[in-house]
């Protein structure tokens, strides 16, 4: 048997299977996994047909999910080595981290905690500690979990598993399951770091959009605020676990489900209105967030809760100040940079919004995106009782308003910080509950392929890095769009859409990713969810379809 193996152009032709790691240099840690005719695959993999070779490393995204799979086992391997039979919990948090809690109140993260973890880790790394993958059977599995009280949150996930086995990885004796593909050794690992925050420990690890370091920390103790009150609210009405979401719909409680989920919603929007009305000052409401936060129906209901309390507030889209396309920055390809702050008109947008504010009468722009340019819009004229509406990419940088007095503002910050787990060990990606949105909304509305947005993805990534996060801090409210039902609900529709990417598509492995978190979930119908519900911009049937 021979076959040929395309690797970094170079084709090579063997007699028999290659395994992956037999392509790379021992000596080399620093490629992680490799893509396979398009499929991820760990190097511990056998090739045994033709195919395209392509290694990652950390400067790739589809390595740093891996190596943040495996971090996580290496971290709670060491915990268990320190500490047997600790429970822990991994969060996502600030700072592209993963949050550690040590669920047990008796042990006190300081600073001897945190060398003496470190100190495992690195004895860990450097003894280069295969990670060897062992196929058991489900009700090998549950026997297992059901032997190990740490692991009694594993056992409640297990039932919900299509497959009829469980790919557990074995450590140096240690045997966990994280969900993901790993590293082969722990030599791997060697590019963390781990600090005390919080009462308990933020571990840090290699991004793509780094160029594969690790970044350095930025303290967001606004964003830090927001995913504790979403922790604690989910902990107290069991919505924190895959799991704990389906006990609901298969109890026939997905109506309580719904209802709970939209109280939250509008107890936030209850007191962020309350905290605008009460505040005659307040004349211009900016509302920023990454894409697929739910801005548009946000923007609409915060609108109605004004109302409510007697203002008359009114919208402004700042899509209709860009420039003319002559005028616009070029981005590193040469191309019209439409993410950028400066392809709008920042002068004309400060002036008409101040001169609103001040009473005055204002003829509007209106951007034609057809014809790619500028014409005269409405003439408006704001009384006090009529607040400013403005949402976008730019609505909470400091230019797009800096003519207007800090009182007169009030900034909103909006994204589904989600607090919910596979399992303690396997915290759910906020990044890829967005995208599953993205995929439910593009599908329907603009009739797109999920190939279609998962190419144009790290393209949003790349524009939220540079324009969104860092107004997140000078936000005065953040409001959390999860629903806990969401998932459930788009997993119908979204899961057909994945399956469609073909095998030999590149986009393939972010589909058979976002599959592997889906198949966990339960289908949800969404007759009961309310036509102003915040998920219904996506899945559709909103009562705002219709409002500009």
């Amino acid at each position: 048997m021979k076959i040929t193996l395309t690797i970094n152009g170079e084709q090579k032709v063997f007699n028999d299977r290659v395994p992956l790691s037999s392509l790379v240099d021992e000596d080399d840690k620093t490629i992680i996994a490799a893509k396979v005719n398009n499929r991820i695959r760990e190097l511990s993999y056998e090739v045994y047909f033709d195919a395209e070779i392509e290694f990652l490393t950390t400067k790739d995204y589809d390595a740093v999910k891996i190596y943040e799979t495996s971090l996580r086992y290496l971290v709670a391997m060491a915990m268990d080595r320190l500490y047997p039979g600790v429970e822990i919990h991994f969060s996502y948090s600030i700072s592209r981290s993963i949050y550690m809690e040590i669920l047990d109140k008796n042990i006190i993260v300081d600073e001897k905690l945190v060398l003496k973890l470190v100190k495992e880790l690195d004895s860990l790394i450097d003894r280069n500690l295969p990670f060897t993958r062992k196929i058991v059977s489900n009700d090998q599995a549950a026997e297992f979990y059901q032997n190990n009280p740490t692991f009694q949150d594993k056992l409640a996930i297990l039932k919900y598993r299509p497959e009829k086995t469980v790919h557990f990885y074995e450590c140096d004796g240690y045997i966990n399951y994280m969900y993901g593909y790993m590293v082969p050794t722990t030599g791997r690992l060697k590019k963390y770091k781990l600090m005390q925050y919080n009462g308990g420990i933020l571990i840090r690890y290699p991004r793509s959009e780094s160029n594969g370091k690790v970044p350095d920390f930025e303290d967001m103790p606004r964003y830090s605020h927001s995913l504790r009150e979403a922790q604690d609210w989910a902990h107290k009405m069991n919505t924190n676990s895959v799991a704990g979401i389906n006990d609901y719909i298969e109890n026939g409680q997905a109506v309580e489900l719904i209802n709970m989920s939209e109280a939250r919603h509008n107890d936030m929007l209850a007191e962020l209105g309350k905290n605008i009305a009460d505040n005659p000052d307040i004349r211009l409401i900016a509302i920023a967030g990454p894409s697929s936060s739910g801005k548009t129906t946000f923007a609409n209901r915060l609108r109605i809760e004004l109302m409510s309390r007697g203002l008359r507030p009114v919208r402004i889209s700042i899509d209709d100040y860009y420039l003319n396309d002559d005028e616009t920055p070029l981005d590193e390809d040469g191309k019209p940079d439409l993410e950028s702050v400066d392809a709008l008109d920042l002068a004309l947008f400060n002036k008409n919004m101040l001169d609103l504010i001040e009473g005055k009468e204002v003829t509007l722009p209106r951007f034609d995106f057809k014809g790619r340019g500028r014409m005269v819009g409405r003439t408006l004229k704001v009384a006090s009782d009529q607040p400013i509406i403005i949402e976008g990419i730019h609505a909470l940088n400091e230019v797009m308003t800096s003519s207007i007095p800090a009182k007169n503002k009030f900034k909103i910050f909006i994204s589904p910080q989600a607090q919910m787990n596979i399992d303690y060990d396997n915290p759910v990606s906020l990044t890829d509950l967005r995208l599953l949105r993205r995929l439910v909304r593009d599908y329907a509305y603009r009739n797109s392929s999920a190939e279609e947005t998962i190419a144009m993805w790290p393209s949003v990534r790349k524009g939220e890095f540079k324009w969104i996060y860092a107004t997140e801090e000078d936000a005065d409210f953040v409001f959390n769009s999860f629903l806990p039902y969401e998932l459930p609900v788009m997993r119908k529709v979204v899961i057909p859409l994945l399956r469609a990417i073909p095998y030999e598509s590149e986009h393939f492995t972010v589909a058979e990713r976002l599959l592997r978190l889906l198949k966990y979930f339960v289908d949800m119908d969404d007759e009961w969810i309310p036509n102003n519900s915040l998920i219904r911009e996506f899945i559709g049937g909103s009562c705002f379809e219709e409002v500009k």
